[in-house]
């Protein structure tokens, strides 16, 4: 057995395409992101400038709560910094990198977060794009995450584009995918893991029959997770 997780091996693949000193967003209900930022801030002093959707600027939470829109993600800020400001931000060129999770997701990086079937007598009515529409194409890049990797997930095609842009990079329990030219490619394949089993998971074609296998975690990069997770915050989404 492996000593690191899917949730552990996710946030440091997030935390790993962060860079020091970019400007970098996530919303509600993105514990993995949370964790992957802070990481990062701990492997790469200082790391990212942290913003979060609570209206914290590089706060140092005490504790990491389940809800990532609790109070305590203001603990430690250097100031204070509303949601209309992210939009702002964002529509000036100033966010660098937005967090955004999605339902479903489709090989032309379009996300869906609005409905599962038709959108008139939809099957699921889902809780919306939360501002995804105004982030994914005004953020320099986003960055998408999503815990489970199946075909309903990953379709060939979205049934409702709630948002498409500036996607960079997705990261599921079973790879990293990179956008190429407006197609998602495989970046990379996690340690464990078969080519095979990424193509059954997916509904879309994969333009490659291989990848190369992820880093998998240091053990630098798991003491980082233990130092700023101890609790294991990151294992909420898989529940």
């Amino acid at each position: 057995m492996s000593a690191w997780t899917a949730s552990d091996i996710m946030a440091l693949c997030l935390a790993r395409l962060l860079r020091t000193g970019e400007t970098v967003f996530h919303g509600v209900a993105s514990p993995l992101p949370l964790v992957a930022i802070l990481a990062a801030k701990r492997l790469s002093p200082p790391g990212p400038v942290y913003l979060n959707i609570t209206g914290g600027v590089d706060a140092s939470p005490r504790r990491l709560p389940k809800s990532t829109d609790d109070p305590e993600l203001l603990a430690g800020s250097a100031s204070l910094f509303g949601l209309a400001d992210i939009f702002d931000l964002a529509a000036r060129g100033g966010l660098d990198t937005a967090f955004i999770g999605a339902a479903q997701i489709d090989g032309s990086c379009r996300l869906n977060s609005s409905v599962i079937g038709p959108f008139d007598r939809p099957k699921v009515r889902l809780p919306g794009g939360a501002g995804s529409a105004v982030l994914v194409p005004n953020a320099k890049r986003t960055l998408v995450w999503r815990t489970k990797h199946d075909p309903r997930s990953f379709p060939a095609r979205v049934d409702f584009v709630t948002s498409m842009g500036g996607i960079d990079r997705v990261v599921t329990p079973l790879c990293v995918f990179r956008n190429a030219g407006g197609r998602l490619v495989l970046e990379s394949i996690h340690p464990g893991v078969g080519f095979d089993e990424v193509a059954a998971a997916t509904g879309f074609p994969l333009a490659a029959i291989s990848a190369p296998a992820t880093p998998a975690p240091s053990a630098a990069e798991m003491a980082a997770l233990a130092a700023v997770d101890p609790g294991r915050l990151r294992d909420i989404e898989f529940a």
